[in-house]
């Protein structure tokens, strides 16, 4: 069964917007106009998704709309962003396919879906409160464990949007492809996550270690975070050649260590009403940045602290574990790490080798948009 029509750009359903040429703006210029273009987008998608199922189940169309709506378009959308931009800063000195554009945008749209399956699933394994400033979906009053199987439902419509709109791309196979295999890294990931954060691990330091900290990282965030958005916009543009892709994802890699060293830091130290939730990694025992190098800057008495603390929801217990990060001034040394790693990406942004085919402009502005973040 379809479920959806192909969304192609036509006078009737493609975003309206001033029609200025983005080979002519800088990127900043031009991340405003896409960004505009982006949001009006999801309505598009949002009524295709919801207009054509099958009658026999128009209760599933009502309930997936108010799925989508509520859980895929709150978000910051750097991943949907990344894709769109890395697509325009690769087409910049072609002459750009508006319908190449409004499909970047959908495809952009794709990697938000699969962010809001992955964090319903996510907050309802961490037992999180709020999620992007509002209450968790599963926490509704109407929703509860049905959001189970609403991230599964979310996950579905990124293959109806594919075939619809990808189906008759050279690049077809290698998209679908890469939406699988990230799909599966990151769900391993998020495995290794909880399977470290068990009763048993939580005051074992050998669940807290920097190798098993990247690698949770590496495959939880980092893949489907960095990785998929600009990978595909390779693929959307003509650049197949894997040595392009392995290349180019070793950069993105770290790109998604560093992303998520930040996400560990604001977790304790940001600001809940700018980073839109509670922090809770403390209390459900994480395997994060700031207790990782804590534990390997901390004394034995402090070590004994930590590990007696670590773990538990009573408030005082957190207290403690904050105290020590304190005593040993992590926000300098998340400081320290931060400047240091921006320069380490930079070199290796600059020795890229295959930058005729692939602008450092699409690495540069990432950067730059996530140094120094706060949300």
């Amino acid at each position: 069964m379809q479920c959806v029509e192909r969304v192609q750009s036509t006078p009737q359903n493609e975003p309206k917007i001033s029609q200025v040429n983005p080979v002519n703006m800088g990127i900043e210029d031009m991340e405003k106009r896409e960004e505009t273009l982006f949001n009006e987008t999801f309505d598009v998608i949002t009524e295709k998704l919801t207009s054509n199922i099958n009658p026999d189940l128009k209760r599933v169309s009502d309930w997936l709309k108010k799925v989508l709506v509520y859980n895929v378009p709150h978000g910051k959308k750097n991943r949907g962003m990344a894709l769109v931009l890395a697509y325009q800063v690769l087409k910049k000195n072609k002459k750009l396919d508006s319908d190449k554009s409004h499909q970047a945008r959908i495809l952009g749209w794709c990697i938000e879906i699969l962010q809001a399956f992955f964090l319903i699933h996510d907050d309802i394994m961490d037992q999180s409160l709020t999620r992007r400033g509002q209450s968790c979906w599963y926490k509704k009053e109407d929703v509860g464990l049905i959001a189970i199987n609403d991230g599964i439902l979310l996950n579905s419509c990124i293959y109806s949007l594919l075939k619809e709109n990808f189906s008759k791309e050279p690049a077809y196979s290698q998209i679908l492809d890469l939406f699988h295999e990230v799909t599966d890294l990151t769900i391993k990931g998020q495995c290794l996550d909880m399977l470290n954060s068990t009763p048993d691990m939580r005051s074992n330091p050998a669940a807290f270690t920097q190798d098993v900290y990247s690698a949770i990282v590496k495959y939880k965030t980092a893949f489907y975070s960095f990785s998929l958005p600009i990978r595909l916009a390779f693929y959307l543009v003509g650049i197949v050649q894997e040595e392009v892709h392995t290349k180019a994802e070793e950069i993105l890699l770290k790109f998604g260590h560093f992303f998520q060293v930040q996400d560990d830091f604001l977790d304790c130290y940001g600001d809940p009403a700018v980073i839109g939730k509670v922090g809770r990694d403390i209390e459900e025992g994480k395997c994060c940045w700031l207790f990782v190098n804590a534990l390997k800057l901390c004394t034995d008495d402090q070590k004994k602290i930590l590990l007696d603390n670590y773990a538990k929801e009573e408030p005082a217990a957190v207290a403690k574990v904050r105290d020590i990060y304190d005593q040993l001034n992590m926000r300098k040394v998340y400081q320290d790490y931060e400047d240091a790693s921006y320069k380490e990406i930079k070199v290796l942004i600059d020795s890229f080798e295959y930058a005729q085919q692939v602008p450092l402009d699409v690495f540069n502005w990432l950067l730059k948009k996530i140094y120094r973040r706060s949300k």
